[in-house]
């Protein structure tokens, strides 16, 4: 009979029990691969792809020349940028169904390319925002171009936030650039680095073509994102984006009253009109300070809710 050997044994189980997590990480490898080769796709479900640029592309009924390899790779970038900016395009879309039909109109009477909307997209996200250069609201004008364009802008009125004024404003710009340039996507240019800055490059590289010119990165890249938010937000589907109608923030029901005489204190002015001083604010970003002087008698229209279409919060509330 043979002896028993506890150093063969342990010897055994030892290189067993190390074998293990190889097989199991083998079966592992095997499994992924599989997963892949047969989806052609993560476990999870989630693909990261190149999104599709249209062959033929135009900007307010200019060609985008396509055929050249610089303006396609620009155009890509805009377009593969656009669409995994997840948390931008989604809020963009939401808020294009409120804002474009303010801002359509504006445009259709002034003569200017419907596409000329997207700028304010691109421009502040239709938004009220201000940029360390202190350009103020949806088309973000500087002061001194905003008054040259009609807008009153001083410490208790600044129309740069009244989306309808700036963008007539917008449009007045646009029709100078337009004359003086005789394309619109040389003036969608010039509204981005200015006319005069515009006209030093044509002079400087004679040739007045945007797709010839060398410009500043931003310049460069400005119709290429236009185009590209254009495109996206006409097929959301097509670049991934399952929003629903539903989803999209309404238009917000508003009548307007005239004002020719000062306002003292808009806090009890909004309360006399059943509403409170932010909801005031809300519908008129405009108004800057917390009274209206009106020295010079003007007339001024004031945005208010209609009546039950917003919930006006109990001051008892908390």
């Amino acid at each position: 009979m043979k002896k028993f050997n506890p150093p063969k044994l342990y010897s055994f189980l030892f290189g067993f029990i190390l074998a293990i997590p190889l097989i199991l990480l083998y079966n592992t490898i095997v499994q992924n691969d599989s997963i892949q080769t047969d989806n052609n796709k993560s476990p999870q479900g989630y693909r990261i792809v190149s999104p599709p640029v249209p062959a033929q592309l135009d900007f307010a009924g200019e060609n985008v020349p396509m055929e050249n390899y610089e303006v396609r790779e620009r155009m890509d970038r805009e377009f593969i940028v656009n669409t995994y900016y997840h948390s931008f395009m989604i809020l963009a879309m939401k808020k294009a169904n409120r804002y474009f039909p303010i801002i359509e109109p504006v445009l259709k009477a002034n003569n200017i390319p419907d596409d000329f909307k997207y700028v304010a997209v691109i421009e502040s996200g239709l938004s009220n925002v201000v940029s360390p250069a202190s350009a103020v609201g949806f088309w973000q004008f500087l002061e001194d171009t905003g008054k040259k364009y009609g807008l009153e802008i001083n410490k208790e009125v600044d129309q740069r936030y009244d989306v309808k004024k700036s963008t007539e404003a917008a449009c007045g710009f646009l029709k100078d650039a337009y004359n003086e340039f005789g394309s619109w996507t040389m003036a969608a240019a010039s509204f981005n680095m200015g006319t005069i800055g515009v006209e030093k490059q044509i002079a400087r590289q004679k040739t007045n073509n945007y797709y010839n010119l060398v410009l500043s990165d931003e310049t460069s890249r400005y119709i290429a994102r236009i185009v590209a938010m254009k495109t996206i937000l006409l097929h959301p589907r097509e670049y991934g984006f399952d929003i629903n109608d539903s989803d999209l923030y309404l238009p917000l029901p508003t009548y307007e009253i005239s004002v020719s005489g000062s306002i003292n204190d808009l806090a009890d002015f909004a309360i006399a009109q059943g509403i409170n001083y932010k909801i005031l604010k809300m519908y008129n970003p405009w108004l800057r300070d917390n009274m209206l002087t009106n020295k010079e008698g003007q007339t001024y229209y004031i945005e208010l809710p209609v009546k039950g279409s917003i919930k006006i919060i109990d001051e008892k509330e908390k």
